[in-house]
């Protein structure tokens, strides 16, 4: 397991609420490079919302967030756009792979959309399809892969860019225990090798046991698991 060193990703003191629906009741975490970190609640209790505020889609109402140094809740739209793009990556639960495209060019988007040619960023993008072995898949569309190989599909297109964090919310939900497990173990072993934290949020202990440290959210607030009795 990986020793929490400086916190690269911070939370403190995070509400937000939705009409009268309160979210987040003073959430906090802390999260190092190289950590891997999980989320765990009940459905409703707060977990997705607080890492789409950490990973400045949603705006909390009050606290602070802090990311190398950057104060996310203070940045614009576009200073948290550009964060998205370089410097975080996402593994959604249905993967969210555009169908109109090839698996290969879905993990080649983001490099392109930070600029990127094309050839350059599908050679990079076949490596990371390699890695998760998953290669073989590149000409074909997500309609045409099954559920676990259109999620090592997300999972290339997520470390494609080098991500310092990446979020992952419910990762495996749609997948069967099999296919999860091996999602889970190239997941954080790739995050591990290049050293990105990661920030998984998850209702299932199988797999916040792939984790270094899980913290639990109750009616909007954090508890470190150790400390629930």
């Amino acid at each position: 397991m990986t020793r929490p060193g400086t916190p690269l990703l911070v939370g403190n003191g995070l509400h937000k609420s939705f009409g009268q629906t309160r979210a987040l009741d003073g959430a906090a975490l802390a999260v190092s490079a190289g950590e891997v970190l999980a989320i765990m609640g009940s459905s409703g209790s707060g977990k997705s919302t607080l890492l789409h505020c950490l990973a400045g889609i949603v705006r909390p109402d009050s606290g602070v967030i802090q990311y190398g140094g950057q104060d996310l809740v203070a940045m614009d739209d576009k200073g948290r756009s550009a964060l998205r793009r370089t410097e975080f990556g996402f593994v959604f639960q249905f993967g969210q792979l555009v169908p109109e495209l090839t698996c290969l060019e879905n993990v080649a988007l983001p490099l392109r959309l930070t600029g990127a040619k094309r050839g350059p960023a599908e050679a990079k993008a076949t490596e990371w399809l390699a890695r998760l072995e998953v290669d073989n898949l590149a000409k074909r569309r997500p309609g045409d892969v099954s559920g676990g190989q259109a999620q090592r599909v997300a999972v290339a297109r997520a470390l494609v860019t080098g991500p310092k964090v990446v979020f992952a919310d419910e990762p495996t939900g749609a997948l069967d225990s099999l296919n999860g497990e091996k999602v889970m173990q190239m997941l954080t072993q790739a995050a591990r090798e290049t050293h990105a934290a990661v920030v998984l949020v998850t209702h299932e202990p199988r797999v916040a046991a792939y984790s270094d440290r899980e913290i639990v959210v109750r009616d909007g607030r954090t508890v470190d698991r150790e400390l629930v009795a």
